[in-house]
């Protein structure tokens, strides 16, 4: 549904996105992660048709971005970092006017206009005015403006940012609705736990050069992270622990504030091996509680280039 092939940006002598190489599946979402400057906001302005690459080629639903930028418009909902909005106009006047923008017929706006506000729960906020709104609640109606025509494709550029702790959750909500709705969805964010929760595949990019691109279990094998489970057990803990440690899934096994910490080789199913060796030995499992790589410290370490 997305894809770039080699696309760069250069301003003079200076790079802002290097050969990125991007392909992003139809009805993904796909978080795309790096520091300030990385080249997040270029990539998605291009793709957006706002910025012409230098070289390279973008791809919409199989159409050339540059080539055929009209019709990419109408499969592309972007939303950009800073959102601006008209002070002086209501809710739904606000919604109304991007509807005629789009050239959707006047019978039909307020029908559509109505159905993007129930969608983003905005609804009893049809007839405020568009300044009197809360950051959440505007930034609610610019995700309302960008669904207007329908687009498959919504390229949000950190929707969440500054939002409080409730507004983050019900932005969250929203893009799964919209993604159970199959819209296809690539999102930048800084709030690195949230996107781990939401997105299906992750891009970590740094000096406009792709760092990796994948699963989270692909971001573990690549870097060779080694999985973690906590093991609590009723009973010989050292018992527990001989058992353990003579799995040959298992490197290492140590006692960690009243349980054992089992480290092992990823790609391995180890919790019901645990468990069922645990229980032919005679012992009772209390509790088996994964410990695995998060968004933020695969973000650190592979920006940083190291693995500790």
């Amino acid at each position: 549904m997305i894809e770039t092939q080699k696309l760069s940006k250069y301003y003079g002598n200076l790079a802002a996105l290097v050969d990125l190489d991007l392909k992003i599946e139809q009805g993904d979402i796909f978080g795309f992660i790096g520091p300030n400057g990385a080249g997040k906001t270029t990539t998605m302005r291009i793709l957006a048709t706002l910025l012409e690459p230098t070289r390279g080629r973008a791809f919409i639903d199989g159409l050339d971005v540059m080539r055929t930028g009209k019709e990419v418009r109408r499969r592309v909902g972007y939303m950009p970092d800073f959102m601006g909005v008209y002070d002086d106009l209501k809710v739904f006047e606000y919604l109304e006017f991007f509807a005629a923008a789009f050239n959707i017929e006047r019978k039909k706006r307020k029908a559509i206009v109505e159905g993007v506000l129930e969608l983003t729960d905005l609804q009893g906020k049809r007839t405020a005015a568009v300044d009197s709104l809360s950051r959440g609640m505007q930034q609610r109606l610019g995700l309302a403006r960008v669904l207007i025509h329908d687009p498959k494709v919504l390229i949000l550029d950190e929707p969440a940012s500054g939002l409080d702790p409730r507004a983050r959750i019900e932005i969250r909500e929203l893009l799964r609705e919209l993604k159970r709705m199959g819209k296809t969805i690539m999102i930048s964010s800084h709030i690195l736990s949230e996107l781990e929760e939401i997105c299906d595949h992750v891009g970590i990019i740094e000096h406009g050069k792709m760092v990796f691109s994948g699963t989270m279990d692909e971001i573990r094998r690549q870097m060779g992270i080694q999985s973690k489970m906590r093991v609590r057990v009723a009973g010989d803990r050292d018992r527990a622990f001989e058992v353990l440690s003579s799995l040959p899934q298992i490197k290492e096994v140590r006692p960690e504030d009243g349980y054992l910490a089992v480290t092992y080789a990823e790609g391995h199913e180890i919790d019901g091996t645990i468990a069922r060796t645990l229980v032919q030995a005679g012992l009772d499992v209390i509790a088996l509680e994964p410990e695995q790589l998060k968004l933020d410290n695969a973000f650190l370490q592979l920006t940083k280039g190291i693995v500790h």
